[in-house]
């Protein structure tokens, strides 16, 4: 194994709150249901379809709605918090001699401006999907572009999407327990291993 992917929000970074203050603001504007910060738990416990129903919120109009969201996202991003312990995973796997790669449905300035703020100079390449439902194909693409084995490559995610899209291409898995699908959600597609602390991602590399 020589490259590790991971993914941004939930994963490497904790963006709750700005993406539920994000979210009712959309919301109020297109008068879908808002989300209250106290709901957070029992939401990671339901898929994104499911969600989608509960908040009104029909999933076609996703394309409309993401470059929005992604803009009001980056006013607050100065809320938005590096997990604790990310950072010296990230430090720890570089200096192991792996590539880190960052593969995410949010907007590549958001993330790379993330970065920048929180001094993390460990990431090679950032690759984004307009669509929250294609990173298998990003991935694909990263694979090919870089002439990488799917051998040689590890997946860190925390969403039942980004197993389904490991599978499909045909690669490993870390499931993260901190991020936004919890175990009820993610545990029939058996993604190939469960960590509850960043420490354990390194135990498994």
């Amino acid at each position: 194994m020589k490259h590790i992917i991971f993914d941004f929000d939930g994963t490497l970074a904790d963006s709750t709150a700005v993406l539920a203050s994000v979210w009712n603001i959309i919301a109020k504007k297109y008068e879908f249901k808002e989300v209250q910060l106290e709901d957070i738990d029992s939401l990671k416990k339901i898929s994104i379809t499911e969600r989608s129903k509960l908040f009104n919120f029909p999933l076609h109009k996703l394309p409309i709605i993401l470059p929005q969201f992604y803009r009001l996202y980056q006013q607050s991003l100065k809320e938005v918090h590096l997990f604790h312990g990310m950072k010296d995973v990230l430090k720890e796997i570089e200096s192991k001699g792996y590539t880190i790669a960052i593969i995410s449905s949010n907007s590549k300035d958001n993330i790379l401006e993330f970065l920048n703020m929180n001094g993390i100079n460990h990431v090679s390449e950032v690759l984004c999907s307009s669509r929250i439902f294609g990173k298998d194909k990003v991935i694909k693409k990263y694979l090919k572009e870089s002439n990488i084995k799917r051998s040689d490559v590890l997946y860190v995610g925390d969403e039942q999407r980004d197993i389904i899209a490991c599978k499909k291409v045909g690669i490993p898995i870390i499931w993260v327990d901190w991020g936004y699908d919890a175990m009820e959600v993610i545990q029939s597609e058996e993604p190939d291993y469960k960590v509850f602390s960043p420490a354990e991602i390194l135990n498994i590399i």
